[in-house]
């Protein structure tokens, strides 16, 4: 007997990037210590007043079935949110929870895509992209997007490839990268999606981390809400990672196929996560600026080191919790520097090619330990790097 084809093919044959990592984890389990740069988790854990409520939910018995679409009160709260920050009207029928972004994502591709349909994203992307593609049963197409133009899209390089596909798969503020798209870029994607009838699926779950520039959902673009399909969590904004919690927001119509889709798959969230949820959300914008605060202190600590040195190369990070860093002038690849410097001085980045063939040469650094200590071991990181090129 064989698992099916949907299933068995998910990685694509490949790797699904996660080697370094997974090399680290394994020496820690081992009793090595290990400086981790690599996963995009806080260093905090959810705030206390959160699992306050989520325990209070818990015990005034929220612990049933709850509403497949998400209770009405988040619903609200979120189509509130998005409103006020893009402009578009938005209202609950708009919104359908979902367990986490990465649920959202699936369920979104789920959605517009037929078995078969060629579904686009940017290269580099976030690692699970192309097998959450795979496994809606689409044929993933990656368009790279150039370093020497500081990682944003080429809407030209969509269009060249977009003739017969269904979807295009975009991401800022982005993840590796740290880039955030630029409106150009954001309007030259619009173009494209309206020319060749695609569906315009928008990853934003780090839209509370934006340190230099504008995030535009592209949602908010001339002709682009009735075929835009944006992914939001609490994960990133609100430090709730373990909680699984996010949202799929789209027109009404596909709102409506969402929920039969959840209800014969995850049957909807947990209503004591959604309580907790819509508690965190009216905390207001105060506490996601705080949760986002150690990100951007440390990406000032990040600039201060690398301007320091002539080795390592930086890319423009205007939001996320990650730097890219360049560092072909050793003479080594992302994954070939990711292992020696984790066999030389214990700390674990990202290759950048665990995120595509556009981020060669690079790494990716999680800014997401303690000050002193990331600030440190980006020092290393940057001596480590200089040596290797001055043994060329």
């Amino acid at each position: 007997m064989q698992a099916s084809t949907r299933i068995s093919s998910i990685l694509g044959g490949g790797s699904d990037g996660w080697e370094v990592f997974l090399r680290a984890r394994q020496m820690i389990a081992e009793g090595t210590a290990v400086t981790e740069l690599t996963i995009g988790e806080h260093d905090i854990r959810t705030a206390a007043p959160i699992l306050q409520d989520m325990h209070r939910a818990s015990m005034a018995g929220h612990t049933g079935y709850a509403a497949i679409p998400g209770i009405n009160a988040l619903r609200d709260a979120i189509a509130a949110r998005v409103t006020a920050r893009t402009g578009v009207p938005t209202n609950r029928d708009n919104v359908m929870i979902t367990p986490g972004g990465q649920s959202a994502l699936f369920a979104a591709h789920m959605a517009v895509i037929d078995p078969g349909d060629t579904a686009l994203y940017i290269d580099p992307y976030y690692a699970t992209y192309p097998g959450t593609l795979r496994g809606a049963s689409a044929v993933p197409v990656a368009i790279e997007a150039q370093a020497e133009a500081a990682f944003q899209p080429r809407p030209a390089d969509i269009a060249a490839v977009a003739d017969g596909a269904k979807s295009l798969l975009v991401n800022s503020p982005n993840n590796p990268t740290g880039v955030i798209y630029s409106r150009e870029t954001l309007e030259g994607i619009a173009e494209v999606c309206r020319d060749h009838d695609l569906w315009l699926i928008s990853d934003e779950v780090y839209d509370t981390q934006i340190w230099e520039g504008t995030h535009i959902s592209p949602r908010a673009l001339e002709g682009m809400a009735e075929r835009t399909l944006v992914v939001g969590s609490m994960s990133k904004s609100h430090a709730m990672t373990g909680s699984r919690i996010g949202w799929v927001i789209g027109p009404e119509e596909i709102v409506e196929h969402l929920i039969n889709l959840a209800t014969h798959t995850t049957y909807g969230v947990p209503g004591y996560i959604q309580d907790a949820a819509l508690f965190a959300l009216e905390l207001g914008d105060a506490f996601e600026a705080e949760i986002a605060e150690p990100f951007r202190r440390r990406r000032t600590l990040a600039q201060n080191v690398l301007a320091a040195q002539n080795v390592v190369g930086t890319v423009p990070n205007g939001g996320a919790m990650y730097m890219m860093l360049d560092v072909s002038a050793t003479g080594l690849n992302g994954e070939s520097f990711a292992n020696a410097l984790l066999d030389a001085h214990h700390i674990a980045v990202m290759p950048g090619e665990s995120f595509g063939a556009a981020a060669a040469g690079h790494i990716r650094v999680a800014m997401t330990i303690e000050d002193s200590a990331f600030e440190q071991a980006l020092k290393t990181l940057c001596a480590f790097a200089e040596q290797l090129s001055a043994n060329r």
